[in-house]
């Protein structure tokens, strides 16, 4: 498999403090990967120190195929940033033909570049105003543009949604599928977790600087089985455990993460035949929210 991003052990300390302790990860070539965690997790150093921007403590990394913080590791690499500033004396489209010519793209390219992304972005009507004028929402997908206008094969977006009414917000994701058709690798950080389960083929999640949980979104989430009986014994939770996982317990209810919906009928007939009272069985799909949640734990407190 090629890999797009490799990274093994990345530290970063400032003086005492760790912002990321341990990082670890691949992302395939082609992939929209979700990178999720609470704030203060170290996501933003973390990307930081896979562009170069931020030189590692610890570890080493590539990116596609390159050292990280090399020049060629950078030059098929898009950025947007989650806190961008851009000179609000340009227009829009003198900032993407400044990009452009930053990637050393000829006139005829450049030309053909902005006139696609603006279109792409709906900003086409808005590409000779000054930027000051522009809305947030503009602005943000004026910066996905630039992040796009060299083509890239890898894209960094850092909240790229953050500041986007529903409709802008529907526009990035259509994008950003579009990018996952051409094989372009998305590096996705956002806190909008609905965005992140429509587009992201992986997630893993982040707490105190470390990876903590990794999942597949490509088939949805595995099954839960709630079920209410008259009394949850050791007995009962120790036979479930053979049906699937379970994730939760009480006196009287059970979660099990089911390996196969197919097995709730045996789940209730072996439950039948060890005379358990069953009360309740009703089958649920958890959401990415959910499993946020159970991750990252109670002991977090909101940033």
């Amino acid at each position: 498999m090629s890999w797009a991003i490799e990274a093994t052990g990345l530290r970063k300390t400032f003086g005492a403090k760790v912002a990321v302790a341990d990082l670890s990860l691949r992302v395939a070539a082609g992939e929209v990967f979700g990178f999720l965690g609470p704030n203060g997790a170290g996501k933003t150093t973390a990307m930081k120190m896979l562009l170069g921007l931020v030189h590692p403590t610890a570890g080493y990394g590539r990116l596609l195929g390159y050292p990280i913080g090399s020049r060629e590791s950078r030059r098929w690499v898009g950025f947007l940033p989650e806190h961008f500033r851009f000179q609000e004396w340009m227009t829009g489209r003198e900032l993407l033909d400044v990009h452009g010519r930053l990637h050393g793209l000829t006139a005829a390219v450049r030309a053909e570049r902005i006139a696609a992304l603006l279109a792409e972005v709906d900003l086409a009507d808005a590409a000779d105003r000054p930027l000051r004028t522009y809305s947030k929402g503009m602005q943000q997908r004026l910066g996905l543009a630039q992040a796009l206008i060299h083509r890239p094969r890898l894209v960094f977006l850092d909240e790229p949604t953050s500041g986007l009414d529903p409709l802008g917000r529907i526009l990035v994701r259509n994008l950003v599928l579009r990018l996952r058709t051409e094989g372009v690798t998305v590096f996705f950080n956002s806190h909008i977790l609905s965005d992140v389960e429509t587009m992201c083929d992986r997630v893993v999640f982040l707490k105190q600087g470390r990876i903590i949980h990794e999942t597949s979104l490509r088939d949805g989430f595995a099954p839960e089985l709630h079920l209410t009986l008259d009394a949850v014994s050791a007995e009962i939770v120790h036979g479930l455990r053979t049906f699937g996982e379970v994730a939760q317990t009480t006196d009287r209810e059970v979660r099990l993460r089911l390996t196969a919906e197919a097995e709730v009928p045996n789940i209730v007939r072996w439950l039948v035949g060890r005379d358990a009272a069953v009360y309740g069985v009703q089958v649920k799909r958890p959401s990415l929210e959910t499993l946020f949640l159970e991750t990252i734990g109670p002991d977090e407190r909101a940033g």
